[in-house]
C-alpha cells in the first residue's frame, strides 16, 4: 500500500503541473475584408450590376474606402431583372465614361439606415457628382419604411434590405436608376420659320406686246382723224348746198 501511494505521489509530481496549465482558447478568425461583389453574389440576381462595377472599377473603389477609411457608404442595386427591362441596346449605347457616371449614381457616399431617409435633405448626393437638377439629381420621400427614389427620369422603391452594418447598407430596387445627365429626352428643335416668298413680278410682256400697245395707239389715232376729215366734208358738202340755193 506504502508503494502505491509513493508511485502515485511521483506521477502527480512529474505530470501535475502539465495537466493543470489552462489551454488558452482559439482566438476567432478575424473577419474578411468587405467584397461588395461577394455580397451581391451571395444575395443572387445581381451578376449584370456585379459585372458593371468589374468593369467600371466601382467594386474597387467601394471595396477600398470601406476597409481603408471609417467612411460609410449606401449602394441601391438594381436586379438582373431590372436592367432586362431597359430598352434593348440601352447599356451597349452608352460611353466607358457614362457607364461610371450611371453605376456610380446608385452610391451615395455615406451610410444610411431606412429611418435616416425619413429626414434626408433632397437631392441626396451621390458619388456621380453634380446634384443640381438636369445633372443627378436624386430624390427620396419615406414613409414608415417605405422609402421612395426618384430621379426625374425613374421612380421606384427600396424593395429590400440585402445588407447592413455599421458602415455598408445596400437596398435592392426594381429599376435601374437613370441619370437626367444621360437619359434626358431628347428635344426635337423647333423647325426654322419660313421666309415669307415675295410675289413674281408679272412677266415682262416683251417688244411683241409692245409694239401691239403701239399699234393698237396707231390705229386710235388714225380712225379719229378720219372721223375729222369726214366731218369737215359733209360741212363743206353743206356750205356749198346752202350758197347755190
Amino acid at each position: 500500500m506504502a508503494y502505491l501511494s509513493i508511485a502515485i505521489s511521483l506521477i502527480f509530481l512529474l505530470h501535475g503541473p502539465a495537466l493543470s496549465q489552462a489551454q488558452p482558447a482559439a482566438a476567432p478568425a478575424p473577419p474578411g475584408p468587405t467584397n461588395i461583389t461577394k455580397i451581391l453574389e451571395k444575395a443572387g440576381q445581381f451578376g449584370t450590376l456585379i459585372r458593371l462595377l468589374k468593369s467600371t472599377s466601382t467594386a474597387d473603389q467601394i471595396n477600398g474606402q470601406l476597409n481603408n477609411s471609417n467612411n460609410g457608404l449606401t449602394l441601391f442595386a438594381p436586379t438582373d431583372n431590372a436592367f432586362t427591362s431597359l430598352p434593348s441596346g440601352t447599356l451597349n449605347s452608352l460611353t466607358d465614361q457614362q457607364k461610371v457616371a450611371l453605376v456610380q449614381f446608385h452610391v451615395l457616399p455615406n451610410l444610411m439606415t431606412i429611418t435616416q431617409f425619413q429626414t434626408a435633405s433632397n437631392p441626396l448626393r451621390t458619388q456621380a457628382g453634380d446634384s443640381s437638377n438636369g445633372k443627378y439629381p436624386l430624390n427620396v420621400t419615406a414613409v414608415g419604411n417605405q422609402v421612395n427614389i426618384s430621379t426625374g427620369i425613374v421612380n421606384t422603391t427600396v424593395s429590400n434590405t440585402i445588407y447592413s452594418d455599421g458602415q455598408l447598407a445596400v437596398y435592392q430596387v426594381d429599376k435601374v436608376l437613370l441619370p437626367l445627365d444621360i437619359f434626358r429626352p431628347s428635344v426635337a428643335p423647333a423647325p426654322a420659320p419660313t421666309k415669307a416668298k415675295k410675289k413674281e413680278a408679272p412677266a415682262d410682256l416683251g417688244p411683241s406686246s409692245s409694239s401691239s400697245k403701239d399699234s393698237s395707239e396707231s390705229s386710235d389715232a388714225g380712225t379719229l382723224k378720219w372721223r375729222n376729215s369726214r366731218d369737215i366734208a359733209c360741212a363743206a358738202l353743206i356750205g356749198f348746198l346752202y350758197w347755190i340755193l
